[in-house]
């Protein structure tokens, strides 16, 4: 399959502008699957509550959403972006995975960071997966990466690969993230942005870039700029997660001791 993933550099507030600038960093790339940043539409590091209402959406019906899902059916294949999300009083920071028929599922970001916590609630189900065809799918969003339950839990419903639409500003998540590729030997995409979000009173967050594509044995088969807008593109086998077989005896997810494990759900 071909896994194209989109770096970009997003204009705090200035929807219409950062979706014209994706569909010409996007072009005539031809993709399977296309992985966009984390509230790749509207920049992150917002200045008051009334901007993120202002800047939300319902899904179906955004224009994030229609966006999405034009660049899919122009495409025929698969979409997936983060947005902010309204839906039943709430906001949401949340990743949709379209393709040409329409939205397939929203994921709703389960840890939030930092100012995240003064906007949004906190994701209410858990991540699953979802058969694309060519490759089953998990979701999880920027922070995400800092819980390994999050990319445990998903590998053991069958995920070949992670979307991990991010905007990402400390500096090493995009290590990590081969860790949790070991650990559950899976694909991962990770979407980062660039540049920086400067709020009304000069507060600003920089954007740490280097988008990549990670393999099942932690080799990093793409990685894009620190600073600038890139479009990546690699073709994967995702059936080469299904083999999780570490040694001869040794097998990923078989050795697991989950009888030894249960102060993770004891400690809450």
């Amino acid at each position: 399959m071909r896994l194209v993933l989109v770096q970009n550099k997003p204009l705090l507030g200035q929807v219409s502008k950062n979706l014209a600038a994706v569909r010409a960093l996007v072009g005539e790339t031809p993709f399977d699957l296309l992985v966009l940043p984390e509230l790749f539409a509207t920049g992150y590091y917002f200045n008051n509550r009334d901007q993120v209402d202002r800047l939300s959406e319902e899904v179906p019906g955004g224009p994030t959403t229609i966006f999405l899902q034009e660049l899919a059916a122009s495409r025929g294949g698969f979409v997936c972006g983060g947005l902010v999300e309204r839906s039943g009083g709430q906001l949401y920071n949340s990743a949709l995975l379209v393709g040409p028929e329409g939205v397939l599922t929203v994921y709703r970001k389960l840890h939030l960071f930092f100012e995240e916590q003064l906007w949004f609630a906190a994701g209410d189900q858990p991540p699953a997966v979802h058969d694309l065809g060519f490759a089953r799918v998990g979701l999880m969003i920027c922070y995400d990466w800092r819980f390994p339950e999050v990319a445990r839990g998903l590998a053991l419903q069958g995920a070949q690969l992670l979307l991990h639409p991010a905007n990402l500003v400390q500096p090493y998540c995009q290590e990590a993230m081969i860790t949790r590729c070991l650990e559950n030997g899976l694909f991962a995409a990770t979407a980062n942005r660039v540049g920086i979000d400067t709020k009304l009173d000069g507060e600003q967050l920089q954007f740490t870039g280097r988008s990549q594509v990670i393999a099942p044995d932690g080799q990093r088969l793409c990685s894009a700029a620190v600073h600038e807008p890139q479009i990546l593109a690699v073709d994967i086998d995702p059936a080469q997660a299904d083999d999780k077989q570490v040694t001869p005896y040794n097998h990923l997810l078989a050795d697991r001791r989950p009888e030894h494990y249960q102060v993770l759900l004891d400690n809450r």
